[in-house]
């Protein structure tokens, strides 16, 4: 069993994770959080890592940050929307269920609102994203 599936199944028996972004709690130790916070942390890495920032996942990620300054229109939001939706898909279908996506840019922020349904106990979430 290599490293990361230990740390994994350490932390599923534990139901804490690292905090995002990992930051110093009150204690002088690692901040970490819930299952519902993890996969909403996770959530957003994928939403706001653009493809190439991480050295051993290249591909990881789907650029939202390069979008916040493009041209506003209906194509443009539509063409986001798919591509949210399938990089949560493949990054993350084994912990959600993406049932939908909208993303609406307002001047210098990004706002993207995803529909999901956990996997591991299917309730559903609504969340909003904002970068910027």
């Amino acid at each position: 069993m290599n490293q990361m599936n230990v740390l994994l199944k350490n932390q599923k028996m534990n139901s804490n994770f690292f905090d995002f972004p990992l930051r110093i709690n009150n204690k002088g130790n690692t901040a970490t959080t819930d299952n519902v916070d993890h996969i909403r942390d996770l959530i957003y890495q994928v939403l706001f890592t653009n493809p190439g920032e991480r050295i051993n996942r290249p591909d990881f990620g789907c650029g939202l940050k390069q979008l916040i300054f493009m041209p506003n229109s209906s194509v443009l939001a539509t063409t986001t929307q798919f591509l949210v939706q399938g990089a949560l898909q493949r990054w993350l279908n084994k912990y959600i269920q993406v049932e939908q996506v909208e993303v609406r840019c307002e001047e210098e922020k990004l706002n993207v609102m995803v529909v999901y349904k956990l996997r591991s106990n299917g309730v559903k979430y609504q969340d909003t994203f904002t970068n910027g």
